[in-house]
């Protein structure tokens, strides 16, 4: 046999993409081995991984023979990127050089080749094991190291192998047949359990003193869902707050795990690891707007998308670039990202929870007592001009972060435990969910609520409704801020357990608002 056809897939922005490996040889003429199928480099190199993996893996190399070989990577007109194929490749060779028997059909095979023929782990192993269910494969021959992770898919079997030989050996029908004894196989990699157990590395709350307002307002987030911005000089915790609030948030649930695996998989994020509880996102504030957002020639996700179903914390917030905090524009108000390219159009999800801190001056010593401002006023200007009204507005709830007494800071902490914080935030949340059901919404928190939910699922007095517009007059509130006082004030009644949404429900998320008209 001359010709053989085997099945692999590649990594498509955040779905996989099934690609057929033809692999055609005509003998008896000058050597040549040839990839076709619009590759990139990594996979044009891969027929000199290909050899040296079949050479040392106990065959003939395929460059020590008068041949013409040509590999065909379909559909022709997607662009094959990276080194998902090389297995697939060396497979098929195998095959259509008449070395090994066996049904191609129902099967994938994922992984990147040694020279020694081991096989090396590959990104978006999840959504690749996805798409092969989808598309009714039975099989799939990965790395061992993606095994675990590809095993989250239920009714497909899952094979993590070491080596080319390994995977040769499983499927042979020709050696059992030479050799009268069954082949060696690979066990069958067992359905994957999601672990919930926690493991606190940010903290405790009860462990910060101090700054109860600041606490009050990160419960009324996480509750809601709701972004959040901390202001206040350094060294008052802002940090530690915002490291320890991801602990508020509640488990995702199965799907989400899902989700947000495959979208970390797909990034390169994780080594195999499963995302099990609320992914958090603290890039640098010297990151840039593709990487932020997500883009390149081939769009790939950013940390927006990085952070979805969790927490986004950008620390020093007015010092990220003002394209770049401009870009947030869309994540916050759609929870998704849009990014247009020569190559296609690819919207990424960014539910996220975006939570900021700032100083309030470059400096950090403006309003302190006991130390003096040395920003020149210029220095100030172009601090303040970072924050546009429009991403102001975006933002629920507003903070300050005080100095704390240092007499506070000694001694055990009286605060309360993350773990009852979290215990009331899950019951608001509850309570969110059974709302959105009964009105058949297809969301999670208030913060999703949109113009038309708070008509429906927000009834307010007219008293309360009074107390609020009179707030707004004076405050000077956009409609966009207007609504997002009635999503706090939902959420602070959700805390409570409370069906009405009360004037002091109102008064506290008003205060929330910036002090200065956006």
């Amino acid at each position: 046999m001359s010709f053989a056809k085997v099945y692999s897939a590649q990594v498509n922005l955040l779905r996989g993409a099934i690609v057929t490996i033809e692999v055609d040889i005509t003998k008896g003429t000058l050597h040549a081995f040839n990839v076709v199928g619009l590759p990139d480099k990594a996979v044009d190199e891969s027929k000199d991984r290909v050899s040296g993996a079949i050479k040392n893996s106990g065959f003939k190399s395929p460059k020590a023979k008068n041949q013409k070989i040509t590999v065909s990577l379909s559909p022709a007109d997607l662009k094959k990127e990276g080194p998902f194929f090389d297995l697939a490749i060396a497979i098929a060779y195998l095959k259509s050089a008449g070395e090994i028997k066996f049904n191609s059909e129902k099967k994938i095979f994922l992984g990147e080749l040694g020279l020694d023929g081991t096989l090396r782990s590959i990104r978006g192993a999840l959504p690749l094991a996805e798409e092969a269910k989808r598309k009714g494969f039975e099989e799939i021959y990965l790395p061992k190291e993606n095994a675990v992770e590809a095993a989250l898919v239920e009714d497909i079997k899952i094979f993590g192998a070491g080596s080319l030989k390994e995977v040769v050996e499983h499927i042979d029908e020709m050696q059992s047949k030479l050799n009268k004894k069954p082949n060696k196989k690979i066990l069958q990699q067992s359905k994957t359990k999601i672990n919930y157990k926690r493991e606190i590395k940010g903290g405790d709350f009860s462990d910060i003193r101090g700054q109860e307002g600041a606490k009050r307002g990160l419960e009324i987030a996480a509750a809601g869902g709701h972004n959040i911005a901390m202001y206040g000089p350094p060294g008052t915790g802002k940090t530690m707050l915002a490291r320890v609030f991801s602990g508020l948030l509640p488990d995702l649930n199965v799907d989400e795990v899902l989700e947000i695996t495959g979208i970390h998989s797909v990034a390169g994020a994780t080594r195999g690891e499963l995302v099990c509880f609320p992914p958090f996102r603290a890039p640098h504030h010297t990151s840039s707007y593709v990487s932020l957002v997500g883009g390149g020639t081939y769009p790939k996700p950013g940390e927006v998308t990085l952070a979805h179903r969790g927490v986004l914390f950008l620390d020093e917030f007015p010092e990220f670039e003002k394209r770049v905090i401009e870009s947030l524009r869309q994540p916050l108000e759609d929870n998704i990202v849009s990014i247009s390219r020569a190559k296609g159009t690819a919207v990424f999800p960014s539910n996220f929870i975006l939570v900021a801190a700032m100083n309030p001056c470059p400096c950090g010593n403006t309003g302190s007592k006991k130390r003096a401002c040395i920003c020149k006023p210029s220095d100030l200007d172009r601090y303040k001009r970072k924050l546009s009204g429009p991403i102001i507005d975006r933002i629920d709830i507003w903070v300050s972060v005080g100095n704390v007494d240092y007499k506070k800071l000694g001694g055990e902490g009286t605060g309360e435990r993350s773990e009852k914080i979290r215990a009331r935030i899950i019951t608001a949340r509850e309570n969110q969910k059974s709302r959105f059901k009964r009105f058949g919404r297809d969301i999670t928190t208030n913060s999703e609520m949109n113009v038309k939910d708070l008509t429906n699922l927000v009834k307010l007095k007219k008293e309360v409704r009074d107390l609020l517009d009179d707030s707004a007059e004076r405050l000077g509130l956009s409609a966009r801020a207007y609504h997002r006082v009635i999503k706090i004030a939902r959420t602070i009644a959700d805390l409570e357990s409370s069906d009405e949404v009360e004037a002091n429900h109102i008064l506290e998320a008003i205060q929330y608002r910036p002090k200065v008209s956006a």
